[in-house]
């Protein structure tokens, strides 16, 4: 696959992509060995997971078969993840159906990432999202999964969450945004019993860490 080799400098890393199916997955297996050369083996999973969802909208929203771009960017105690192709659509929260599995992604972006967010180009437009690789990360990470869950079911039910009996409805919540992502897991092709092994296992490591 050509554009996929592994060049420095140690904190950037392009990569050239089309948007198919199989480059999608081929681009995560570039990720993960790109990330582990930088030693940020924790960021793997998650890099994988957003990296997939930003491509897959560019097959799904551009157009299979157009050429697309992947950068990566080590910053300090972030790592920021950007999708250029050439079309200046802007997507939105907004423009994804919360009805609809497939129309999820950019929720799960925003759940995900520290901050993510769009930009015109000269060539088209850019989708960004930066994820936490640095001390701290665990509870950034306790913070966002509140955050998600508080919007996962909408205003009426976050009210309920810090409430009485929060600590219930949160971890209700969880077991149902759990089910999503594994029902989201298998929309897209993989295993949804692997899914769960490596987030345990990545849980497992960064708590061995802390």
């Amino acid at each position: 696959m050509p554009g996929y080799e592994i060049t420095e400098p140690r904190l950037r890393c392009v990569l050239p992509f089309e948007a198919v199916p199989a480059e999608v997955r081929l681009l995560r297996r570039a990720v993960a060995k790109q990330l582990n050369r930088w030693g940020m083996p924790v960021a793997v999973d998650e890099a994988e997971l957003l990296v997939t969802e930003l491509a897959t909208n560019v097959v799904k929203h551009v157009g299979e078969g157009v050429s697309a771009t992947l950068v990566l960017e080590w910053r300090e105690e972030r790592l920021r993840l950007e999708v250029h192709d050439k079309s200046q659509s802007l997507p939105s929260l907004k423009m994804a159906d919360c009805d609809d599995v497939c129309g999820r992604g950019l929720h799960l972006l925003a759940s995900l990432a520290v901050e993510w967010g769009t930009v015109l180009t000269a060539a088209g437009k850019a989708v960004w999202c930066e994820i936490s690789t640095g001390v701290g990360s665990a509870c950034r990470r306790i913070e966002r999964a509140a955050a998600a869950l508080e919007n996962y079911q909408g205003a009426d039910t976050a009210g309920a969450l810090r409430g009485r009996g929060g600590d219930a409805c949160f971890a209700e919540s969880a077991v149902e945004l759990i089910a999503d992502l594994l029902h989201w897991t298998a929309a897209r092709g993989h295993d949804p019993d692997d899914l769960l092994d490596r987030a345990q296992m990545h849980y497992e490591a960064e708590a061995d860490v802390a």
